[in-house]
């Protein structure tokens, strides 16, 4: 059986890790069978990071890289029915989501407002001198990155505005449909679900949940998929 090695379920979501939940809701999608593994430290993980999968004797880091492998070895195919157009778009809104929306999360979650509140989350059940110092390390570490990418030398005002602009393209492009691409889900909606969720669905305000609230389409969908997938999840 496949396992899923990735963050352990907390703050009212599946995952509060955006691409955990994304490659566990692709695995519900494609109606794999698969295992979970919590682990609370992704410096286990074979890059650091989660999730990964394990296959048998096969370990697969990155959810992006998973998704191919799992595409490949069980013939299972999301965007069958997706143009090469459509295909196109949506591999466009994946980078846009993975590569720049992302760190919108971040920076709100570790680096502004939210920080006092996840670090209580993350970092409670440490033994007291530990917690002292480790919440720091990891925050600067998020900083550096945040920097390194590029938003992390803007100002909160700007950093929001910008990644909004994800969303409201987002919004526009999804219209009427009750999933990204169309009347079905495909690929793509792994990944937006998995950050609206963490947007949407945890305790925590923000400008980046304030901005979602507004598209009506997005609060729908993001509904939609936890009551098809997690409806544990759409109970609470």
């Amino acid at each position: 059986m496949i396992k899923l090695y990735q963050f352990p379920r907390m703050m009212g979501v599946p995952n509060a890790g955006p691409y955990c939940l994304k490659l566990e809701t692709w695995l519900k999608m494609a109606g794999l069978d698969y295992e979970v593994v919590s682990l609370g430290d992704p410096r286990k993980a074979p890059k650091g990071k989660l999730p990964y999968i394990v296959d048998g004797e096969n370990t697969v880091a990155d959810s992006r890289l998973a998704i191919e492998y799992l595409e490949k070895t069980y013939a299972v195919d999301l965007d069958a029915n997706l143009s090469d157009r459509e295909k196109a778009v949506a591999h466009a809104l994946a980078i846009m989501l993975e590569e720049h929306y992302y760190w919108g999360l971040l920076y709100n979650r570790w680096i502004d407002e939210n920080w006092t509140q996840v670090k209580k989350i993350f970092f409670s059940a440490l033994p007291p001198i530990v917690k002292n110092f480790v919440p720091g390390l990891i925050q600067k570490g998020v900083k550096d990155s945040l920097h390194a990418q590029g938003l992390g030398r803007h100002d909160a005002a700007t950093v929001y505005r910008l990644v909004n602009q994800d969303m409201h393209a987002l919004s526009v492009l999804m219209g009427d449909n009750p999933f990204v691409m169309g009347a079905e889900p495909t690929t793509i909606d792994a990944m937006a679900y998995g950050l609206l969720a963490n947007v949407l669905n945890t305790p925590m305000d923000s400008p980046l949940k304030q901005f979602v609230q507004q598209r009506p389409n997005l609060v729908a969908f993001t509904n939609r998929m936890t009551q098809r997938y997690y409806p544990d999840f759409a109970a609470c």
